[in-house]
């Protein structure tokens, strides 16, 4: 049996980091190096070293046990590519808002994707950028206006047992929470 899940966010949050560091087999990735074209658009003042973005998707394996094989697919985090959402979170049981809590303004319009439609079980997941983070949990639920039921976990993106756990979490989740399944778009 295999699943589909959706890694999501904002732009530079870790979304192909964790793609890369759970997959199992080498992350197809769309990775396009930023131009001057991006100026404006894509803010990367905090991420200066960061010289590549996403522009269709990621995708990546990882064999959960015999029975079950999970597919991601990381979504783009600027709003430009926002068109592809629908198409790319269609089937997907569950799908998980990779935030940087330096910027939680970048994650506003993602989280808001999945608590409007309401036809996919989602998780918060905070990316852990130099060992910490700026909030809480609950300051970033807060802020984000997450329903009180969305786990919302730190962890490392480019830790595998740590972007692990993350996937596990969104599992559970969405086993616990399978919300009635309808088209997308």
């Amino acid at each position: 049996m295999s699943s589909k899940i959706v890694i999501a966010g904002g732009f530079g949050a870790g979304k192909t980091t964790l793609v890369h560091s759970v997959s199992e087999i080498p992350p197809v990735t769309t990775e396009a190096i930023m131009t001057e074209a991006s100026i404006g658009h894509d803010d990367n003042s905090i991420t200066p070293d960061k010289t590549t973005t996403t522009v269709a998707m990621d995708f990546g394996r990882i064999t959960i046990d015999e029975e079950l094989v999970m597919y991601m697919f990381g979504t783009p985090g600027q709003a430009r590519f926002w068109f592809m959402w629908d198409d790319l979170v269609r089937g997907a049981v569950g799908a998980v808002v990779v935030v940087d809590c330096r910027r939680l303004a970048d994650s506003f319009d993602a989280v808001d994707y999945f608590e409007t439609n309401k036809r996919i079980p989602y998780i918060v997941a905070l990316n852990k950028f130099e060992g910490h983070l700026d909030y809480t949990s609950e300051q970033v639920r807060e802020a984000l206006e997450v329903s009180p039921e969305v786990p919302i976990i730190d962890f490392d993106a480019r830790n595998r047992l740590s972007g692990g756990e993350v996937l596990k979490t969104l599992l559970r989740y969405a086993l616990e929470h399978n919300r009635t399944s309808e088209p997308v778009a």
